[in-house]
Parts: structure tokens; C-alpha cells; sequence
């Protein structure tokens, strides 16, 4: 079978693709019959039983060539398989798609970026501050301060706040930020005048619930 039967079936509305995916797709390196497969194992969920005699059937395809296009998106690391455990304590082979996810994720993220230096800069320094890469669920808490107009400046305090009382947290930040803007500080200047209010040492920080500062962010789901 030719690899134009999966076009077919995309042109006939069997497969549902997101548009923006249908519109970057290039970016992610696939060519259009890897991205349609991919498309084919989206439709079915997040994580579902390998199960190569459906996908067979559903797209017309010998199984050799659905084997193939799995290890493909395995190699290019769309795709996990994986065994696990089932509500009947029995062991299953299983499609996992968390990796494709990520790096979707990671593909919004490159493209807010790339729309400003300036949102570049803040990434850059938060990575520097904490010395190490940021997981994809930090990526998207920065990326929504930022959608949200969040003044850059007032995040680099935040920043700055947080590693000068030695926490290297990014929920601290969001906390700091979040209380900053409950007592309507919205820029740099702003948290220099409520500190010139504060009249104990102890009071320059603003009051950020401890217990998340040890928050494993690795251990998080993502």
C-alpha cells in the first residue's frame, strides 16, 4: 500500500487535526504520512493498548507499515511503549503519547520567544538563577505571566526577591508575583515604594507559604 492511503484518509475528516498543528507540523520535523499517523494515535488518547490489529484495520494498512511508522515516532521521540499494570494486575502493552506533548509544548514556547528578545531574556535568567534547564510545566507558567502582559521587569525583581532569600523556586515566584499584584504592584517602582513602607527588616519579603518552597517540580505531573 502506498503511504498516500493515510492522505486519503485525513482528506476524508476520519482523522481530526488540530489546526495549528496541521500549520506546524514541519517544525516538529515529520514528514505528512508520520504526522498523520501521529494524528491517527492522538485521536485514540493520551495513552491507550498497543493494539496493532486495530490500527491496522482503521487505516487500511498492513501491519508492517503501522509497525514501521510506530518506531519511527519512537526513534523521533513522539511516542513511548511501555508495559504496564491494569486495574486487573495484569501486564499490557501500552501507547504512551506524554512525549509528544512535551514537545508541543515545548514548540508554543519556542514560538512566544522567539516573538520577543525581551521574553528570551526572562527565560534565559530564570534558567541561570536556578542552574538548571526549566521542566515543560515552568515553561508554561512563565509563558502565561508573559501572554498575560505581566511586566518583564517586575518579573526579574520577582527573581531577584526570591534567590536573595536563597529560593530557587518558580511556585515561590508565582507566589510573590500573585501577592505583589493583590496590593496592586505592577511594576518595579511600585515595590520599591511598598518597601520604603515597611519599617522591620523581616517584613521586606512578601509573605509566601513555606511549605512550597521544597515543591519538587520533577516529582510533579506533568
Amino acid at each position: 500500500m502506498k503511504n498516500s492511503k493515510l492522505i486519503e484518509i485525513f482528506k476524508s475528516g476520519n482523522i481530526v487535526v488540530p489546526l495549528y498543528l496541521l500549520k506546524n507540523y514541519k517544525k516538529l520535523k515529520l514528514n505528512m504520512e508520520e504526522f498523520i499517523f501521529l494524528m491517527y494515535l492522538y485521536n485514540l488518547g493520551d495513552k491507550f493498548i498497543f493494539d496493532i490489529n486495530k490500527f491496522s484495520s482503521d487505516l487500511g494498512m498492513e501491519i508492517n507499515e503501522c509497525m514501521s511508522f510506530i518506531d519511527k515516532l519512537t526513534e523521533k521521540g513522539f511516542v513511548k511503549v511501555d508495559v504496564i499494570k491494569n486495574d486487573k494486575s495484569l501486564m499490557e502493552e501500552v501507547i504512551l503519547l506524554e512525549d509528544f506533548y512535551n514537545k508541543l509544548s515545548l514548540l508554543t514556547i519556542d514560538e512566544v520567544v522567539s516573538e520577543s528578545h525581551d521574553d528570551s531574556d526572562i527565560f534565559d535568567l530564570i534558567e541561570k538563577e536556578f542552574g538548571r534547564t526549566l521542566s515543560p510545566i515552568e515553561y508554561e507558567i512563565i509563558k502565561a505571566w508573559l501572554e498575560n502582559n505581566m511586566d518583564k521587569a517586575l518579573i526579574r525583581e520577582a527573581v531577584k526577591e526570591a534567590t536573595m532569600n536563597g529560593v530557587f523556586n518558580l511556585r515561590y515566584i508565582d507566589k510573590i508575583l500573585y501577592e505583589w499584584g493583590k496590593v496592586g504592584i505592577k511594576t518595579v517602582q511600585d515595590v520599591e515604594a511598598n518597601r520604603k513602607k515597611r519599617t522591620a527588616s523581616k517584613d521586606d519579603a512578601v509573605d509566601v507559604d513555606m511549605d512550597i518552597v521544597d515543591w519538587n517540580w520533577f516529582d510533579e505531573d506533568e
